[in-house]
């Protein structure tokens, strides 16, 4: 049995659910609150981070380490492309948004509205929210002006670095952050990853205290 140690909102969580989901692999998910880390968690990953992966009696740390390991060992469907330019141009967007767009939208929106909450640190800071507001605009538009280019964000072909981007937007949605009439291109291919197989157990998540928009599940929003 895979288990995935994780947070349901976190993007690197979901990064890895999405990948699990897209090979076809069974997972049992088991909810970590890192901020209250036990021992046992902490000898999974010292550094205290979700999410943590157990896999053919391996235990492994950091999302994207973990699916390209997926990757590695299940390359059919195949998420990552076979030119070094196109593994390249993959691996540059998962860090565009793993890096950048959470630093600058992800942790402002998501930490303020919803963790911070469950942490017990107190009420949103609303500079940091209006921060993360406009910033979010910059990231639809560049992801815009990719899909004027590609089918998909990397390419022809779907690939970790839609999975990357979709895991974010995805736990933005849940909490209402994403303006998805502000860019067409976004909005078709989020219809697209959103309705794939991979993105069934996304849409089925529930927070308690934080319940998902009417549109979050409905693959025609």
């Amino acid at each position: 049995m895979i288990r995935l140690f994780h947070v349901p909102l976190s993007p690197f969580c979901r990064k890895v659910r999405l990948s699990l989901g897209e090979k076809r692999l069974e997972v049992e998910l088991v909810e970590e609150r890192y901020w209250q880390p036990s021992r046992e968690f902490l000898r999974r990953n010292p550094a205290g981070k979700v999410p943590v992966l157990k896999m053919n009696g391996r235990t492994l740390a950091e999302s994207a380490a973990i699916c390209e390991y997926i990757e590695e060992l299940y390359p059919d469907p195949p998420l990552m492309p076979k030119t070094p330019e196109g593994r390249y141009e993959v691996r540059r967007l998962v860090a565009w948004f793993d890096d950048k767009f959470n630093a600058e939208v992800t942790s402002k929106l998501l930490h303020e509205r919803v963790t911070k909450k469950l942490m017990g640190k107190g009420y949103p800071d609303s500079r940091l929210v209006k921060e993360g507001a406009q910033a979010i605009k910059y990231h639809l538009d560049y992801m815009g002006w990719l899909l004027d280019h590609r089918r998909w964000l990397a390419g022809d072909a779907i690939s970790l670095a839609d999975f990357a981007a979709a895991a974010h937007l995805s736990a933005l949605d849940y909490i209402s952050d994403v303006d998805w009439n502000r860019n067409a291109n976004v909005r078709e291919w989020y219809a697209k990853i959103k309705s794939r197989p991979a993105f069934r157990s996304i849409l089925a998540d529930h927070v308690p205290g934080f319940p998902p928009p009417p549109h979050y599940a409905d693959l025609d929003f």
